[in-house]
């Protein structure tokens, strides 16, 4: 469907538009007029504003007027949680609504609630009472809506009946769709936001596949990654997330919620959406007549242990060396290993690469688990056949007569399809490990494709995912990674990250950017945890304190927790909700004040923010998971 949020138009076969939203006090319609247009020039198509209650909805108008009177018509989303009355003012003002089902008509206590179908129906009327007058208004004045589902905001309702799951995020905002259709109302955008990918893009897919099955018309979709935090981490979370469901040919408009100022999302929403400007004459992919596995569901694909890949391990990181020469202990500490020549010792850190690829034998002992993979040409030469593993083309292998007894790494490209023999051999021989790529423009579909078929052959050796890219920048490159193997990941697929750049030049990004980002790609799919996790919301009007400064003194202490999740919430919004997943929660309940969580228990209220780092620590301590940096 296309809807018409002012003068553009969102869905059917529009291009996917890029949007973001304010950071400033709405109450400050000088302030908040220029960073609109900060983020207009900077690309967005929608600028969102905060209007928690009537006084900031009313607030709009004189917004709209500045931005109009500057030659400034992009259309703007008022973003509504709590107030209806404050939707029904705005909907008269802007282009678009946008409200939360989950706490848009309740009140979320996190209490646990039993309905009768009576009783719950009751509570439809109910909520089809409060709703219908926001629908007349659009209606009237041709706004359109966004009906917004967070997972941390689910109502207590829809928590009793549905739990905490994708189906439960579905049916909050179906209730609204159905009340709607019945009104003759379809100018309506919706979306599904988590902070975790893998549930974010299970209730998308959830979602299409509803409304489809109820309705028989898909609306247009919005599609972001709740509290993804900043930085790389930032970016990776809401590459995996929305890339994921874009591959899919899922969302029709983006954005990405990053902890920094908002003029600096557009550039990434960007390079999500310009890559699908060049698809349209990809290589055929042999189409599926049975997906043999749920979208809508995360399992992990059963594989065999082949030495420590695949079986129940975590995904193995390959670093890849294959244009250095003459390599030295040096070369490995962007990859996690230092060398200390006094000592003759290396230290390991928690995010080390697995193995290294080289296209020659290295001169010195490897530091504990380390591997080096080499073309079997090379490997032949290799005195420590422990250390050293073959790679094989498909065809190499078949003739091969001699292999490691231990693994054995089979390059493919996943354009040609896996000869006959090896899926044949591969029933019996429990050394191989397939290394997959594609040359495809459309390269993750294909090697999805490959991994149904060995599904379909019931053929269980593990995978490592290797994926190149040819970027512009850093960015761009981290997009890719994060999209092509992200998706793979969040189905299931994949038993390792393989990250090859075939960029030269000032762009080429180094050892340490690649390994960071095959950590943060796993860490983000929740397939391997290396370091702390933080669900760090993007700043709004409705903020309490500055996000940007306490997130950065807080990861400045706790970055050494590998595992520990902490949730850096500006304001009640969204705070107690969306950081249900998290252990440990900082959230601004006024100004200057700071509540802080153990998952969803407040446990210290109305903390100064002077002394509430101090006391997130004090709390991660009573709770046995600190850990001292000198240990």
């Amino acid at each position: 469907m296309e809807v018409k949020v002012g003068d553009l138009l969102i869905g059917n076969n529009n291009p996917i538009r890029i949007q973001t939203m304010t950071t400033t006090d709405t109450m400050n319609t000088i302030g908040t007029v220029e960073q609109a247009i900060r983020c207009i020039e900077a690309g967005a198509e929608l600028v969102r504003i905060t209007a928690p209650s009537k006084k900031e909805a009313e607030n709009l108008l004189p917004i709209r007027n500045e931005l109009r009177k500057r030659g400034y018509t992009t259309p703007l989303v008022a973003d509504i949680h709590f107030t209806p009355n404050a939707a029904e003012i705005a909907a008269r003002i802007v282009e678009k609504v946008r409200i939360n089902p989950g706490n848009y008509v309740d009140k979320k206590k996190f209490e646990t609630l039993t309905y009768t179908d009576s009783e719950y129906e009751e509570e439809i009327d109910r909520i089809r009472k409060q709703f219908t007058p926001l629908v007349k208004i659009c209606q009237e004045h041709g706004t359109a809506m966004r009906i917004g589902t967070n997972h941390g905001s689910l109502s207590d309702r829809i928590m009793s009946r549905y739990g905490d799951t994708p189906m439960g995020m579905v049916e909050s905002a179906m209730e609204f769709l159905r009340i709607a259709e019945d009104l003759h109302f379809r100018n309506i955008v919706l979306s599904m936001k988590s902070s975790n990918p893998q549930v974010m893009v299970q209730a998308y897919r959830l979602l299409v596949h509803t409304m489809q099955d109820q309705l028989g018309h898909c609306y247009p979709l919005h599609l972001g990654v709740t509290e993804a935090g900043d930085g790389e981490d930032g970016r990776i979370k809401s590459a995996v997330g929305i890339g994921t469901l874009l591959e899919d040919g899922i969302g029709d408009t983006v954005r990405v919620s990053l902890t920094e100022d908002p003029e600096f999302e557009l550039p990434v929403c960007r390079d999500l959406v310009k890559r699908y400007n060049t698809r349209s004459a990809h290589e055929p992919i042999p189409a599926v007549t049975q997906v043999p596995y749920s979208p809508f569901e995360y399992k992990r694909r059963e594989s065999i242990a082949v030495n420590n890949i695949g079986g129940k391990q975590v995904p193995v990181v390959i670093a890849d060396f294959g244009t250095e020469t003459g390599i030295t202990p040096a070369h490995l500490l962007p990859v996690g290993y230092s060398y200390n020549e006094e000592t003759d010792k290396w230290n390991i850190a928690d995010a080390a690469a697995d193995y290294i690829f080289s296209r020659e034998l290295l001169t010195f002992a490897l530091p504990g688990t380390l591997k080096v993979i080499v073309p079997h040409t090379i490997w032949k030469d290799a005195a420590d056949k422990g250390k050293y593993m073959p790679l094989f083309s498909a065809e190499e292998y078949l003739m091969a007569t001699d292999r490691s007894p231990v693994i054995n790494f089979i390059e493919h490209n996943t354009g040609i399809a896996l000869p006959e023999a090896l899926l044949l051999q591969m029933a019996t021989d429990h050394t191989i490990v397939l290394c997959l790529h594609a040359s495809n423009t459309h390269a993750m579909p294909e090697v999805r494709r490959t991994f149904i078929t060995l599904l379909e052959r019931q053929i269980q050796q593990p995978v490592i995912l290797r994926c190149m890219a040819e970027a512009n920048s850093a960015d761009e490159h981290l997009i890719h990674y994060a999209t092509e193997t992200g998706a793979l990941l969040l189905d299931g697929f994949g038993d390792g990250l393989w990250l090859i750049s075939e960029t030269t030049g000032a762009n080429t990004p180094g050892h340490a950017l690649l390994n960071n980002i095959a950590f943060g790609i796993l860490q983000a799919t929740r397939t391997r945890i290396s370091k702390t996790e933080y669900i760090s919301c993007p700043s709004c009007g409705r903020t309490l304190f500055d996000l940007q400064e306490t997130t950065a003194k807080i990861r400045a202490v706790t970055n050494h927790l590998k595992g520990v999740k902490i949730a850096i919430m500006g304001c009640i919004v969204n705070g107690p909700g969306e950081m249900a997943d998290a252990d440990f929660g900082y959230v601004g309940s006024g100004v200057g004040k700071i509540t802080l969580y153990r998952g969803k228990e407040v446990v210290k209220r109305g903390l100064n923010s002077e002394v509430a780092v101090d006391e997130l620590i004090t709390l991660i301590k009573e709770n046995g998971m600190w850990v001292d940096t000198n240990n």
